[in-house]
């Protein structure tokens, strides 16, 4: 009998390895059920017994093994919107050409979106044409911040936001650039991260 909740317990071990691999979230116990062939009730005591001998972490519904838990634990869904100009004003449609499940340990939570940059002008601050671009939305930015700026008639781009009093202008990171003077525009977004191949 033991050697039979052992090797249960290992078909359940690796059920939910696999599976997380696969979907990047915790199986609920009716898949682990259906996926191993083992009894629900089964399935739910063992869990148990793998919890309290310390196997396994599970709260009744989340299951969390030694692999999964290295694998990054929780993630959140970000869609990656098109590309954002560091340059010239362009307009822009918003189309989702992706989602990536981005780790919550790394990136953070909420409302979050991710850009293309596409041209030079905020070289300086590190984005180079063809990184992503992570934008947390905000309406709001404080002096300093990266943005997605939205001007009516000419489109969106990505650049510092700069405030003196109450002139605001964009500002390119990049000296073959001129800053783009303000009286209105409309923050869509700060970025807080930018994801870039070697």
């Amino acid at each position: 009998m033991k050697h039979r909740n052992a090797a249960g317990m290992g078909r359940i071990i690796d059920f939910v390895n696999d599976y997380y691999r696969e979907q990047r979230v915790s199986p609920s116990g009716r898949k682990i059920a259906a996926g191993t062939g083992i009894p629900l009730t089964t399935v739910q005591r063992m869990l148990k017994t793998m919890a309290e001998n310390g196997t396994i972490d599970y709260d009744g519904q989340t299951v969390v093994t030694e692999l999964s838990g290295k694998a990054g634990g929780e993630t959140t869904p970000v869609g990656i919107i098109g590309s954002i100009p560091c340059g010239s004003l362009s307009l822009e449609e918003e189309a989702i050409e992706e989602i990536v499940n981005l780790p919550v340990s790394l990136f953070g939570r909420g409302e979050l979106f991710l850009l293309h940059a596409r041209g030079d002008s905020m070289t300086g601050a590190g984005i180079d044409d063809g990184d992503l671009v992570l934008i947390r939305k905000k309406e709001e930015a404080r002096n300093g911040d990266i943005v997605v700026a939205y001007i009516e008639g000419e489109g969106n781009t990505l650049k510092r936001y700069k405030q003196y009093g109450n002139t605001v202008f964009l500002h390119p990171e990049n000296p073959k650039y001129r800053d783009i003077p303000l009286l209105d525009c409309k923050i869509q977004g700060v970025a807080v991260s930018v994801i870039k191949s070697l």
